[in-house]
């Protein structure tokens, strides 16, 4: 894995195995996130911010927008796996820019440098509200690929 696709379509089969993944993760689900886009080196996840993800202050949690992030990163390094491989995060790093305030999170996660053993990613996420949207966060990770 020197170099990231040129295609910018992911086929079926990885598309549904990246979903069964996705659909398998119990933290997005208790979170409400749902899996929006996907294609080879990329990722969109997008969630609610809802009650009992607001920290003190109404804003949503730094741990709503860094699990959306890492998991969008995670995702983005998973579409160019083979079949009989996941990923783990090894390291992930987040800049909190701005208070996520609005009604959702979107975070979308791309793979900056694919490798062998580690995949560098980068995730940006945002808050919407209103039609609007405000960059909130930005992370930077590996992803480590791990045998089936």
């Amino acid at each position: 894995m020197s170099s990231m696709p040129d295609s910018t379509h992911l086929s079926d089969s990885v598309a549904d195995r990246v979903r069964r993944s996705f659909d398998a993760q119990s933290m997005m689900k208790t979170l409400g996130a749902s899996l929006e886009h996907l294609a080879p080196g990329t990722c969109r996840i997008t969630a609610p911010i809802l009650p009992g993800s607001r920290q003190q202050q109404g804003f949503a949690h730094a741990a709503l927008t860094f699990a959306l992030g890492d998991s969008a990163s995670g995702y983005a390094a998973l579409t160019l796996m083979p079949d009989d491989s996941e990923v783990v995060t090894t390291e992930m790093k987040i800049n909190l820019l701005a208070p996520a305030q609005g009604d959702r999170l979107v975070a979308e996660g791309r793979v900056i440098k694919p490798g062998r053993r580690l995949l560098v990613t980068q995730a940006t996420v945002w808050a919407e509200a209103g039609g609007e949207r405000r960059q909130v966060a930005v992370l930077l990770g590996s992803m480590m690929p791990v045998p089936l």
